[in-house]
C-alpha cells in the first residue's frame, strides 16, 4: 500500500479513485492533483513508481489541507457556531438538520431512531 497524508490508499484501485480515500480529496480535486503531477489517472496504485508517489505526496502536503488539519478546522468552525449561539450552531448542538430541511417527517439520520410517544393514557389494572 502507498501511504499518502497518513492514509494507506488501496493498491488495486485506479489512482484517481484511490486518492479519494484521503479526507478532503474528492474526484475533481484528485483529477487536478494528477494533472499537476503528470500522472495518468488510469494507472493502478500497485503499478506506480516511487517517484510518482513521492511527487503526489509533496503536492498534497504543500498545496492542500487534508486529513487531521482539515478535520480540526471543520470541528473548530462548528464549535465557533455553537459558542456564538447562531441558529446553525443551535441546530448542530441539538442534533437536528442545519440546512433548512423539514423535520416533521424524515431527517432520521440526524435525529436517530423514532422514540414512540404514547397517548398518555394508562392501562387500567384490575
Amino acid at each position: 500500500m502507498a501511504r499518502i497524508a497518513g492514509v494507506d490508499i488501496p493498491r488495486e484501485k485506479r489512482i484517481e479513485v484511490a486518492l479519494t480515500y484521503i479526507f478532503g480529496i474528492g474526484r475533481p480535486r484528485s483529477k487536478k492533483i494528477l494533472s499537476e503531477a503528470n500522472v495518468d489517472p488510469n494507472v493502478r496504485v500497485k503499478n506506480m513508481t516511487d517517484q510518482d508517489v513521492n511527487n503526489l505526496r509533496n503536492i498534497i502536503e504543500k498545496r492542500y489541507r487534508v486529513e487531521g488539519d482539515l478535520r480540526r478546522e471543520v470541528n473548530m468552525d462548528l464549535k465557533r457556531l455553537m459558542d456564538i449561539g447562531s441558529y446553525r450552531g443551535l441546530r448542530h448542538r441539538r442534533g437536528l438538520p442545519a440546512r433548512g430541511q423539514r423535520t416533521r417527517t424524515n431527517c432520521r439520520t440526524r435525529k436517530g431512531p423514532r422514540k414512540t410517544v404514547g397517548s398518555g393514557k394508562q392501562k387500567e389494572s384490575k
